[in-house]
């Protein structure tokens, strides 16, 4: 198994971050490193906080983790420094921001989930306490309908057929 200096490990990473974002496919072609090795450094360094997309060349495309990520990063940053990211990384600055809004919307619309979901099981539970309260009246009338089939064949054993003309 062969060994890659770090320096060739960086370079070949940097490779995979925009604005090149070649694929692994890509890189093992060119590169002659086998893709399991290049995915196991390419999880080391997203481990180190490394923006590394995951299978898409085109950051509309990234995973929600990986924007964020972008967000993060870029947060405290002021224009210039945002826009000398933007040209390290193939990015423009509306997209950062788009996914910025959208972070801050997810937590919104969690929220609001969270609150319709409260409600719905609220009322689940209703419409189970009802139906359980049905259950058991259905099963006490059951109950006693069997009782009195048994009696009367009880007394039917005991007495005879009724006769209806008497």
């Amino acid at each position: 198994m062969p060994h890659y200096s770090p320096e060739r490990k960086e370079a070949i990473l940097q490779k995979m971050a925009p604005p090149h974002s070649l694929t692994v496919a890509e890189l093992a072609g060119q590169e002659g490193i086998s893709t399991a090795t290049l995915y196991n450094w390419r999880k080391a360094a997203r481990e180190r906080g490394a923006v590394l997309p995951s299978n898409s060349a085109t950051p509309e495309k990234w995973s929600s983790e990986e924007k964020f990520r972008i967000v993060l990063e870029t947060a405290p940053m002021t224009e210039a420094e945002l826009g000398e990211y933007c040209r390290k990384h193939g990015l423009y600055p509306e997209q950062i921001e788009a996914w910025k809004t959208a972070c801050m919307g997810a937590n919104a619309q969690s929220d609001e989930q969270a609150r319709r979901n409260r409600k719905a099981a609220t009322t689940e539970k209703k419409r189970v306490k009802k139906l359980e309260s049905e259950l058991r009246r259905k099963e006490k009338a059951l109950a006693e309908t069997a009782a009195l089939l048994t009696l009367s064949k009880k007394a039917e054993a005991i007495w005879g057929p009724k006769d209806e003309d008497e």
